[in-house]
């Protein structure tokens, strides 16, 4: 089922999503470079030098937006990052307004 979108195209590149979508990239990347060298800073087998080389290795040769922490929700129109739903992945206003006009279905306003 197909319903259109309202004429949002000047919202949809905003800087904020692009970033977010560039770091989600990166998480996925460097996931396995990430864990093994984590693994290895926090073994306490290996002597103290050699997991402070680990460390220093790690610092230099993993970007930090490759952290999942770093990854920010936000909203596909309008580039939100208060607010949103995960399900969705719009936020609250676009979401009440989205519904209010009635793309979206099933979704109606409250009345009791």
């Amino acid at each position: 089922m197909k319903f259109k979108l309202p004429q949002y195209a000047f919202i949809l590149g905003s800087r904020g999503n692009v970033k977010d979508h560039v770091r989600r990239l990166l998480v996925e990347q460097h996931e396995v470079d990430r864990t093994v060298f984590k693994a290895m800073v926090t073994d306490k087998s290996l002597p103290l030098d050699i997991r402070l080389q680990v460390q220093r290795l790690f610092e230099t040769e993993v970007p930090r937006d490759s952290a999942a922490t770093r990854v920010v929700n936000r909203c596909v129109l309008t580039g939100r990052a208060r607010g949103v739903q995960r399900f969705t992945r719009l936020s609250r206003i676009m979401l009440r307004q989205l519904a209010h006009n009635g793309f979206l279905p099933g979704i109606s306003k409250a009345s009791w």
